[in-house]
């Protein structure tokens, strides 16, 4: 077991990154990064030197989000375009499998957690066959199934407020595990506003301080962690802490 932190998504933020990573109390922290650590932010090109410094280690998962994406084939939608250097970096993780798409993570009391950079819809979640737990539902997001990883409802694009927690409070099968995600957020922090119909909002909480939303699913959970950095950072803001937790395989 050990400390597990998940991090939302940097946006290119480099000293935001870098201070959350300095606060952690645990020197043996497993860090799973959600993806989306380019664009918007002031250093892109800093914060892939900063991963690439630790994802030779084993306590850094880097998952991939949709502004990586970008850089690996798929059309550009960005306006400010990384160095050749930096997208070629991205390229290289991700055919070395430095870059992830799912972490599957068990809490010290026993819950599983798919963390994803977007979220699995119950239209992606269909694709896959139904896994039934987080930890397969992982490892069969990481061999790539590309229809599925590039489509408008798959595990890097797919919006929480208009469409991953929606079809989740559908009627038909149950969310069967709980997730984590980045991307969207049914709050808008600036404001402290909703974003999202009042059926979502009647089934969430909120720690403004952490910059997290809990959304319950049936018998289970999605824990949004996108702080929404912009273009200069979140002003208070904190990764998710799991304490005696597991990174499954």
């Amino acid at each position: 077991m050990a400390t597990i932190a998940i991090i939302g998504d940097v946006g290119g933020c480099l000293e935001q990154l870098a201070a959350a990573v300095d606060a952690l109390d645990d020197p043996a922290a497993v860090v799973v990064q959600v993806g989306d650590l380019v664009d918007r932010g002031p250093d892109s090109s800093g914060v892939l030197s900063y991963v690439a410094d630790r994802l030779a280690g084993p306590r850094w998962v880097q998952l991939i989000g949709n502004h990586d994406a970008q850089y690996l084939g798929l059309e550009p939608f960005w306006p400010e375009r990384l160095p050749d250097a930096d997208a070629a970096r991205l390229r290289d993780w991700w055919r070395r499998e430095r870059l992830q798409v799912a972490a599957a993570v068990r809490t010290g009391d026993g819950e599983e957690l798919l963390v994803t950079h977007a979220g699995l819809s119950r239209w992606a979640w269909g694709e896959l066959g139904e896994p039934v737990t987080a930890s397969t539902a992982a490892a069969l997001l990481n061999t790539r199934p590309e229809p599925v990883l590039w489509h408008a409802e798959g595990p890097l694009w797919t919006e929480a407020p208009t469409a991953l927690y929606p079809q989740w409070l559908e009627d038909g099968p149950p969310m069967p595990f709980s997730q984590v995600h980045g991307h969207s957020t049914i709050i808008d922090w600036d404001r402290r506003a909703w974003r999202c119909r009042e059926r979502i909002r009647d089934r969430s909480t909120v720690d403004w301080d952490a910059r997290h939303t809990v959304t319950r699913a049936g018998g289970a959970r999605f824990v949004a962690v996108d702080p929404r950095h912009g273009t200069t950072g979140a002003p208070q803001w904190s990764p998710l802490i799991l304490r005696d937790a597991t990174l499954l395989d």
